[in-house]
């Protein structure tokens, strides 16, 4: 940084980087605006419902504010009214400007499609001009087409959302006024008003879409021209000015425990070009460099394992240091090994090496030491996978997500008796909030509004609210299936008395816990398929006021079957909701009922000889779903994968000759239909498995030509908006079929690398396990039941580090990124433990 001058601002005083000796803004080869230490990035992202669109500001490697738009509200949540962009975002590289063209409404998202948003009668199209000011700043123009129409004056502005969790406890100012910014939200509140703004009657004033004419809110934290951000912390310091208007400083999470501090002005009346005019100063460190980051597995590795620390430099470093292995024993760390890296490239915007300890043998605890940075501890033994490993997802995370249950453990109770009142038949037709559609029919002998006996019984909540989701809930049941076929997996550690809907965790009752996850979530499946004659789609709460729910489960229904209760709102045909009970969704999906009878069929096979009558119930239904969706699926993969369950269910060969005639497609689509086929590919015919290895093998050598160039990590990293560490896991169990099948054509480390991505080897500064509760630095601020806690349940499998586009690798400490921090049931966290049970297998016995 160059020269300083003392600024007293607000009785403040402040060391602020004096501008004509900073380096300004240019673009990027990423197509944004940088300079060392600050990036701009400007709708490289379309995601303003999880606060990753709009103008966006990198301050020292980390995202500090972000979503920066004109919005309809002070304080917009997940389903207000969002704009649409307008084609990609043009660059000017004359001027070094970004601008994005943008438009209200959203005709993609108003009023259907998956969670639906309703806008108000505003048509609303306008410009977002970001570019390069003196002094390492940049300015925000905002241009809009036509004047607001009365009505909307001093309702739209433009919103820069600050990101909170970086913010508590640190000050700010704006002109004559100072503070701290709060851990919660506080008053004094008010309502906003001033004029009548159409809206729409299925918008409902009492959940988290507010009506517009009359939202509570807190008041501003402060109003001027000049907001000073975290004026004591170098690294975070910013300042921003506006040039013809007044700022509001706004805590958003009044309206919404998910909001983040919003910085605000208002569109004056008659204003278009130059409607908002800011200039934006965030501070840079002088000489700064993103720190090395050690990434490894946080729970460690067998001995016979290969080991592979890979380490995250600045783009421009150059060259590389000594890696240092150090065991730690009675005398603190010892050095027992150093090397020097290899270097693996460029990969997002970081450099990489790697280094290789797999000769590492001994068994102890272990840290890695690069410059000045030191790993978490890791382990190295035989049973590193043996315990505390897989267990938590069994012990913790499927019990405490079991619905229809009281869940206690000793002298906590994670969530009442819930849902006892399920389920009304949804309304015919319908676009729910939730992405269920209901269709003119409801399939069933039930109309709208029926109550369908059966359905309060078994099933996981769908983890980050508390749904039931077909392919869900025969997801846990097939793969805890295929873990017991696999890997002979019995472990006792939780009571589950399904006669008094109760769940004691760490009582054991002397039954395989797993076996006890699979009947609970038949209990679902098939209390359905008893009662509607075919599979349900889902069971979701009718109103926005419940959906939002955090906390205690069974609070958000009486458990009490068609009991009106005042205040639930209107549903989103506008018809007035009178009872909380949820509802249950149908559709005619053929891909999810041969996906079902597969999970239903392998159900079938591990009941056998514990449950004879669930077992043989089973495999009649699986037989009769699939047999009514054979033919109809969009995607032959899930025949595939129906077939080659029914087939180890039932050896039928009517059920392999349907296979063997799908082998044209299987072997065009090998990467999605040929795992299904590892356990019964010796009973097809010669030349079936002769032409579906070769398409096999040459599968496989794309996907080992791709661990090598994809990622530093041996796996394909390429997310969007979500964290890619559910599909990276997924894949990995599929690689672990591929070597089931054909063992010389498919590496062990296709889905060792995945396990390792999951548990901490993976990109961006933070290399928490997303196991959470599983090794020495785990995600524990997690997207569950219990986030408004800031809070996690053990043995859940967080999403993971996610993109800011277009190469920022983020996982934030924050508990309200669903894209990043939520937990999904249907393998998001049993995918993981079949690959550390896989872990376990392969390495014990070397």
């Amino acid at each position: 940084m160059g020269k300083s001058r003392l600024l007293v601002l607000a009785g403040m005083p402040l060391l602020v980087a004096a501008g004509p000796d900073d380096p300004e803004l240019t673009l990027s080869p990423g197509g944004y605006l940088a300079r060392p230490g600050l990036d701009v990035i400007v709708f490289d992202d379309i995601y303003p419902d999880g606060h990753q669109t709009g103008v966006t500001v990198i301050q020292q490697g980390t995202r500090v504010a972000a979503n920066g738009d004109l919005r309809l509200e002070p304080e917009p949540g997940q389903w207000s009214p969002m704009p649409a962009a307008v084609g990609k975002h043009v660059v000017d590289p004359g001027t070094a400007t970004i601008t994005q063209a943008l438009s209200y409404p959203d005709p993609g998202k108003n009023g259907h499609g998956f969670n639906p948003i309703f806008y108000p009668k505003l048509d609303l199209g306008y410009k977002v001009n970001v570019s390069p000011a003196p002094g390492g700043a940049f300015r925000i123009r905002v241009d809009l087409d036509k004047p607001l129409p009365p009505e909307w004056v001093g309702k739209v502005g433009f919103n820069l959302e600050l990101f909170p969790a970086l913010l508590f406890g640190k000050s700010w100012g704006l002109d004559g006024r100072t503070g701290i910014f709060p851990m919660q939200p506080v008053g004094p509140m008010r309502r906003l008003g001033g004029g009548k703004v159409p809206v729409p009657r299925n918008v409902q004033a009492n959940g988290p879409v507010q009506d517009l004419n009359g939202q509570a809110l807190t008041a501003p934290l402060a109003t001027g021209r000049v907001l000073t951000v975290a004026p004591e912390a170098d690294a975070q310091r910013m300042q921003i000015e506006s040039h013809g208007g007044t700022l509001e400083l706004i805590d958003g999470r009044s309206a919404h425990n998910n909001g983040w501090f919003i910085v605000r002005q208002a569109v004056a009346a008659g204003a278009t070009t130059g409607a908002i005019r800011w200039t934006v100063t965030p501070n840079t460190v002088s000489g700064w460099r993103y720190k090395p980051v050690i990434q490894l597995s946080q729970i460690g590795y067998a001995p016979a394992q290969p080991k592979r620390a890979v380490i995250e430099l600045d783009a421009a470093s150059s060259g590389a240091e000594a890696v240092h292995l150090y065991k730690l024993g009675a005398n603190g760390r010892q050095e027992i090994a150093s090397g020097q890296p290899e270097d693996w490239g460029k990969f997002l915007r970081y450099r990489y090496v790697t280094w290789d300890f797999s000769c590492v043998r001994d068994p102890g605890m272990y840290q890695i030491g690069y410059g000045a940075e030191l790993s978490q501890p890791f382990r190295i033994d035989a049973d590193v996978y043996a315990r505390g490993a897989w267990q938590p997802t069994l012990e913790y995370f499927l019990p405490v997500q079991m619905s229809h249950m009281l869940v206690r453990e000793k002298y906590r109770v994670w969530h009442g008796l819930d849902h006892m009142d399920d389920a009304l038949m949804a309304p015919a037709p319908i676009n729910h909030i939730d992405g269920y559609e209901q269709g003119p029919s409801t399939l069933t002998r039930y109309k709208a509004g029926d109550h369908v006996p059966g359905l309060d019984a078994g099933g996981w909540h769908d983890a980050g609210d508390y749904d039931l989701r077909i392919e869900s809930q025969i997801g846990e049941v097939w793969i805890l299936s295929k873990m017991i076929e696999e890997f002979g997996l019995d472990y006792d550690a939780t009571r589950i008395d399904q006669a008094n809907h109760l769940v004691e965790i760490h009582d054991p009752d002397g039954i395989n816990d797993a076996v006890q996850q699979i009947e609970h979530g038949l209990l679902t499946v098939l209390g359905g398929y008893r009662a509607l004659g075919r599979t349900y789609r889902g069971i979701q709460v009718p109103t926005l006021k419940q959906y939002a729910l955090l906390g205690e489960a069974a609070n958000e229904t009486d458990n009490v079957v068609g009991r009106p209760v005042a205040g639930l709102g209107v549903d989103n045909n506008g018809k007035p909701v009178v009872a909380d009970d949820r509802w249950v969704f149908t559709e005619d999906n053929p891909d999810r009922e041969l996906n079902t009878a597969g999970g239903l069929a392998a159900a079938s096979r591990v009941l056998r000889k514990s449950n004879p009558a669930l077992a043989a119930e089973s495999l009649a239904a699986a037989r009769d779903i699939a047999g009514k969706a054979f033919g109809r699926a969009r995607d032959k993969s899930n025949e595939v994968f129906a077939l080659a369950e029914l087939i180890q269910a039932t050896g039928d060969q009517a059920y392999r000759a349907r296979l063997v005639a799908l082998e044209p497609e299987i072997v065009a689509h090998v990467d999605k239909s040929g795992w299904p086929l590892a356990l019964i590919l010796p009973q097809m015919p010669a030349g079936f498995r002769a032409r579906v290895t070769a398409a096999v093998a040459s599968y496989q050598k794309t996907v080992a030509a791709d661990a090598k160039t994809d990622s530093p990590y041996g796996v394909p990293y390429k997310p969007e908006i979500w964290g890619a560490g559910w599909t990276i896991q997924e894949r990995g169990v599929h690689q672990y079929f591929f070597h089931k099948g054909w063992p010389q054509l498919t590496s062990t480390d296709s889905f060792i690398n995945a396990l390792n991505f999951v548990l901490g080897a993976h990109p961006g500064a933070n290399t928490a396990s997303f196991v959470s509760g599983v090794g020495s630095h785990s995600d524990t601020m997690a997207y569950g039941f219990n986030r408004a806690d800031r809070s996690y349940v053990p043995g859940g499998v967080v999403s993971g580090t996610n993109l800011v586009r277009p190469d920022l690798p983020e996982l934030k400490e924050w508990p309200y990124f669903w894209q990043q921090g939520e937990y999904v049931l249907g393998g998001g966290a049993t995918n993981y433990m079949f690959l550390a049970l896989a872990a376990d297998r392969l390495y014990r016995a070397k």
